[in-house]
């Protein structure tokens, strides 16, 4: 079996049952908490979501607009009770809220997490959590370069792919549960063991963000003043927050550094063919790249119009 393949087909041939979960708490009430509460509030009115974040005025938000049934910002009081945790905070604090929240969560209570990097967060919890709680690691692949609860979107997730990642030591009751869970508000399901994930996110995901804040802060003023719609929208995730993206990178640092290798040898190759006025060769190249993005449009559409 492949290190990626459709949990769906999985669980349709799987023994293992999934756990009826209504006490939800959200860690974190921004753009994706905020999104999760409103997507299990459309798809679910058995649930009931308790929000955690420092902020007042943002968890008062997170209610008002209805993501959360209520909010605090005491870590005890939002995990007490709850069957379900959600990780939604920057990956950088999850070592401290996992190693909080440890002793405060019953026995069967499932943590998972939307953080953008696997192999740090699935060792913290191993670390942090005890016996009898059970940790899943997921990555769903939806977001935007905006940020606050006031962007919470229902459909953000819709047909989007969500990458968990098990290991030996996942619980696969708790697995069912929370692929279950991503599914409800509309995803598709993938598995991917966390170094995967760690490596392939660096490529498609890390380095372009890398690659856009570089391409911006690059540019002269002048330059800037000149920017069209094509610059725009290939830097349009450079707007995302420095603090998250900080940890992301530094989390990840040994494959993005493998990515920018990657990505070096690509440009050394264009840097090359233009000294030598290479232009069949830089046409080619440029072909190429077109033909395989036009591959991947293709590719997707097919996804979506298969659901």
């Amino acid at each position: 079996m492949s290190p990626a393949f459709d949990s769906y087909w999985f669980s349709r041939y799987s023994y293992y049952r999934t756990m009826s979960i209504q006490r939800i708490s959200i860690l974190g009430t921004g753009l994706l908490g905020g999104s999760i509460g409103l997507a299990l509030k459309s798809a679910s009115s058995d649930y009931t979501i308790t929000g955690y974040g420092h902020n007042a005025s943002t968890i008062q938000r997170a209610v008002e607009v209805g993501a959360v049934d209520h909010g605090t910002s005491d870590l005890v009081e939002a995990v007490t009770d709850a069957q379900l945790v959600i990780l939604c905070t920057p990956v950088g604090v999850f070592g401290d809220i996992l190693l909080k929240i440890g002793s405060a969560l019953g026995q069967g209570a499932i943590v998972t997490d939307v953080g953008s990097t696997k192999r740090s967060v699935v060792r913290l919890a191993e670390a942090h959590l005890p016996a009898g709680v059970h940790f899943v690691a997921s990555h769903p692949i939806a977001g935007s370069e905006k940020r606050g609860v006031e962007f919470a979107r229902t459909d953000l997730f819709d047909k989007k792919l969500c990458i968990v990642t098990p290991t030996d030591q996942t619980n696969p009751v708790a697995l069912e549960t929370v692929e279950q869970l991503w599914r409800q508000i509309g995803m598709r399901t993938t598995r991917l063991s966390p170094d995967d994930h760690d490596r392939l996110l660096a490529n498609i995901s890390h380095l372009p963000h890398l690659l856009a804040a570089a391409l911006v802060a690059m540019q002269p003023e002048e330059a800037l003043g000149l920017s069209g719609k094509g610059f725009l929208d290939t830097t349009r995730i450079a707007g995302g927050d420095g603090g998250l993206w900080r940890d992301i990178l530094l989390d990840n640092r040994d494959h993005l550094a493998e990515s920018v290798g990657l990505l070096k040898s690509q440009l050394d190759a264009v840097l090359k063919m233009l000294r030598d006025d290479q232009g069949d060769s830089l046409r080619q190249w440029l072909n190429d790249a077109a033909a395989r993005r036009e591959q991947l449009m293709r590719d997707k559409l097919r996804e979506l119009n298969s659901e």
